[in-house]
Parts: C-alpha cells; structure tokens; sequence
C-alpha cells in the first residue's frame, strides 16, 4: 500500500486514539488532532512512534471555520489528505425542556459543523488524486434518539444525511463516505454512567464494545478493499439496533 496521509479529529480519547494508532500500524501517515487535550495527542503520536509508525499532531478548534481552513491549507503544503475521520464530538445531556440554547448548539457546532469545517477544504485536493475515505463516527443515539440527548441525536442524525449526500457527491471521484455509529464502548465515562447489570440488560451481547473493535471497522472502511461500500451508516453495538 502506498503511504497515505490519514486525519484523525478528536484523536486523544479513547476511541480517536485507538483509530489513529490502528490507521499508523496499517501504514498510513497520520495526523492525530486535538484542541481540549494537545498534550493527549501528542502522547499518541509518541506511542505511534514507539511502534515506528509514521505520526504528527495538531491543534484547531473545528468549530472555528477559519482556524480549521488555516491549519488544514498549512497541512496541505505537505500534499493531500486522503483519509479523514471525523471523530471530534461532545455531548452536553438534558431533557429538551431544561436544555439552554448554548447546549444545543455546543453539541451541534461541534459534531456537525466540525465535520463541514474540516471535510469541506480537504475535499478538491482529495478529488484530484481520485481516491479518498472519509469516515465520520456517529453513535446509536443518532439512529434510534436517546432521552436526554436530543442535540447530540440531532448532531449525528444531521451528519448521517450530509454524509449520505457527500458519497453521492463524490461517487464517481473515488472517494468513499461512510459513518461509523457505535453504542456502548469502553471508556472512563461508560463505565461511570452504566453499571455491569445495566449493561447486560441493554446490549445483547452482554458487554461493552472495545475502542479496538471500533478502530479494526474504520481500519476496513478506508482500506482498498471497501472501495465499493459508501453512503453507509454503520452500527457497531453489540446488537442493540
């Protein structure tokens, strides 16, 4: 496989970072982003070093459209981006009838705005070489909705739909555009909100997904050979849906 330089946004948690170092040990370029944590990111990159994987981190806001160009257009003096995974996200919970507007729109801003902010300049010099991936990561909530969570469903339904209508975009260039919309997976946070019998009652298959589980089907999804597969929205979940 030719090298090929791979974005991974929101890459210092647990599934981003899990993501950018299965990306480098398939043998791609990658630049691992940050902007609450840099210094996350950068642990990242040492540990994909380590590995003698190729690495670089970087640091935008991706809710700011003009900071986000700026740092992409520097990236771009390097040569095309040809994988992205869109992975930066939050959530903010609430009822809707206690939900202030600055949680509906943080959440939004971030999820769906960032992935216009950051797929949207990488996109022409992407197209020129006829071959791209873009992976977006959504969650379970986005397809079924989730009490507490309508920004955060809201964000990840809206980013299914303009993934959707980008593959069909981009179809005929070469370039994929999927979504990844995992349930349950194993973080500090899943294991602080879900006690082990609340988890065996939710998910069939009675355990939480692992971050590796989540990486190995963004690994496949920007590979040769998921070259046909694009304007999905794919579950990983344990069977919940």
């Amino acid at each position: 496989m030719t090298q090929k330089r791979a974005l991974v946004t929101g890459g210092s948690g647990a599934i981003g970072s899990a993501i950018a170092e299965r990306l480098a040990a398939d043998g791609h370029d990658v630049i691992v982003h940050a902007y609450r944590h840099p210094a996350s990111a950068e642990r990242v990159v040492e540990k994909i070093r380590a590995h003698r994987g190729s690495a670089s981190s970087i640091s935008f806001d991706v809710t700011d459209g003009r900071a986000t160009c700026h740092a992409l257009e520097t990236q771009l003096k390097d040569g095309p981006i040809q994988v992205v995974v869109n992975n930066a996200g939050l959530h903010d919970d609430a009822p809707m009838a206690g939900m202030t507007s600055k949680q509906w729109t943080s959440v939004i801003d971030l999820s769906l705005n960032g992935f216009f902010n950051v797929t949207q300049p990488l996109l022409l010099p992407m197209i020129v070489t006829r071959w791209g991936r873009i992976v977006s990561i959504s969650s379970l909530a986005g397809v079924t909705g989730n009490r507490g969570q309508a920004n955060y469903a809201a964000a990840k339904a809206g980013l299914h739909g303009a993934s959707k209508s980008l593959a069909i975009e981009v179809a005929s260039r070469g370039i994929t555009v999927n979504v990844v919309a995992p349930g349950l997976i194993e973080s500090p946070g899943t294991r602080q909100a879900f006690k082990p019998e609340q988890i065996e009652a939710l998910v069939p298959m009675k355990r939480v997904g692992t971050p590796d589980e989540v990486a190995a089907l963004v690994s496949f999804l920007v590979s040769e050979q998921a070259g046909y597969i694009t304007g999905q929205v794919i579950g990983i979940n344990g069977g919940m849906a």
